[in-house]
């Protein structure tokens, strides 16, 4: 195992001699792999997740979203299983097929035409299963339905041209069964890859401990704390109130409000950024007097994949506290069904928490949505934010921006265009409008 201080490397017996430090810099390593159980982590590993999530340092993150590309990492880690358990299946077929199957055929044993039989069996079954799987990435589900597909493909072409030769109706129509069958399945299974919801293959819990363990031996400059939420307001200049912002994002977590922030979106688009619940307290209510004065602001709701995220764009132009009564124009950028269904690598979430906030959205919010989009959401289904790199984050929120601002200097009402960056009115005619890709 490698020291993540001097690359050195350092077998066990270089760790338990050195007392878990490396034996050339004294660097302490912070996991050791061999005590770990079936989740094996190295120094190496973890560094590596937290240079990819800070963008080598650059980028300000959350905890909550090192752990999903953590989770990301371990589940990974099988991609290429499905590919591997496909050509192993085809080299045994061939295999029992030249050394056991035709010699036996020409002895009268039929009995043998078993052999390939349960070995590709078997090789449809594991790959229908991680095609199904909540234990891995959606990636994965996608290269194991790619190859039912595959392997149904060459069941069908293959045993029909075998069970012809040998005069075998019965292993003829059963290969075209089967073979037909496992092309619909992996052709169902590549389509729902990132609608299945995933499961965490690590507690939090038992992250929060590594993660303490961690920052004690090395420190993360980019990691952010949890937002405070301090009720006491700040002194600020009136030279300052005294203007105004065009822009205003609204995310429905104080944890991405505070993302946004740490990592200068505000400076670098010019904009306010608050999130629902009033983050950052301490100016918030200055905050919103000034874009209150500003009859050209653009509000763009920013928010989970949930239920409760869908409503955000609606509490921002019915609530008094926001933009009730005002000709403000809100666009939603996501996240929404649409855009998450259309995306290869999500981490799907699945509760009954999230099910009941769908099915508590009014009709009014509800009819922007297609019946696929809302039977998703109301199985409890999510996608959150924090589950998506902050460099992710920041491209997609540009170009929603981006997008909206060129529609809507087109036409501000006729609610429709064309393209993947497209934008429709979203609740019956008021000024409300969503970004249809994300990012």
């Amino acid at each position: 195992m490698k020291c993540i201080q001097c690359q050195t490397d350092n077998t066990l017996k270089d760790r338990t001699d050195n007392h878990g430090r490396c034996k050339q810099c004294q660097h302490p390593f912070v996991f050791e792999p061999t005590s770990m159980g079936a989740t094996k982590v190295t120094d190496m590993m973890f560094a590596k997740a937290i240079a990819d999530l800070s963008a080598n340092d650059t980028l300000f993150f959350t905890p909550k979203q090192l752990f999903y590309l953590f989770n990301k990492h371990l589940q990974g880690r099988g991609m290429l299983q499905p590919i591997g358990l496909l050509i192993l299946s085809g080299f045994a077929t061939v295999f029992a097929l030249v050394t056991i199957v035709l010699p036996g055929l020409e002895k009268g044993y039929w009995g043998f035409l078993l052999i390939p039989i349960v070995i590709n069996g078997l090789c449809l079954w594991e790959l229908w299963h991680r095609s199904q799987s909540q234990r891995v990435s959606s990636q994965e589900r996608g290269y194991a339905s790619r190859c039912l597909q595959v392997h149904g493909w060459a069941i069908l072409v293959f045993g029909m041209i075998f069970g012809l030769n040998l005069n075998l109706f019965p292993f003829f129509a059963g290969s075209v069964v089967v073979g037909l069958a496992a092309v619909y399945w992996g052709r169902r299974g590549w389509i729902n890859r990132a609608a299945i919801s995933s499961v965490a293959l690590l507690e939090w819990a038992k992250f929060q401990e590594w993660l303490t363990s961690w920052q004690t031996v090395n420190p993360i400059t980019k990691i952010l704390e949890p937002p405070k939420e301090t009720q006491v307001a700040l002194n600020v200049n009136p030279d300052v109130t005294a203007y105004s912002f065009d822009r205003l994002v609204v995310t429905d977590s104080a944890a991405i409000a505070q993302l946004l922030i740490a990592n200068n979106f505000h400076f670098e688009n010019n904009c306010a950024i608050l999130s629902v619940t009033g983050y950052p307290q301490g100016i918030f209510l200055t905050a919103m007097e000034m874009l209150r004065r500003n009859p050209e602001l653009k509000v763009y709701a920013f928010h989970d994949c949930s239920g409760k995220g869908m409503g955000l764009a609606h509490h921002l132009r019915t609530s008094p506290q926001w933009f009730q009564n005002s000709p403000v124009e809100i666009v939603d950028v996501g996240l929404l069904p649409r855009q998450i269904l259309s995306i290869p690598s999500v981490f799907v979430q699945q509760s009954t928490e999230f099910a009941g906030a769908s099915k508590r959205l009014t009709d009014l919010e509800r009819r922007q949505f297609t019946a696929d989009e809302l039977a998703w959401l109301d199985e409890g289904n999510a996608v959150l934010l924090e589950s998506f790199t902050p460099q992710r984050l920041i491209q997609a929120l540009n170009r929603g921006i981006a997008a909206s601002r060129e529609f809507l200097e087109k036409d501000s009402s006729s609610g429709g265009s064309d393209g993947s960056d497209s934008i429709f009115i979203g609740d019956g005619g008021s000024p409300h409008y969503s970004v249809e890709s994300f990012g």
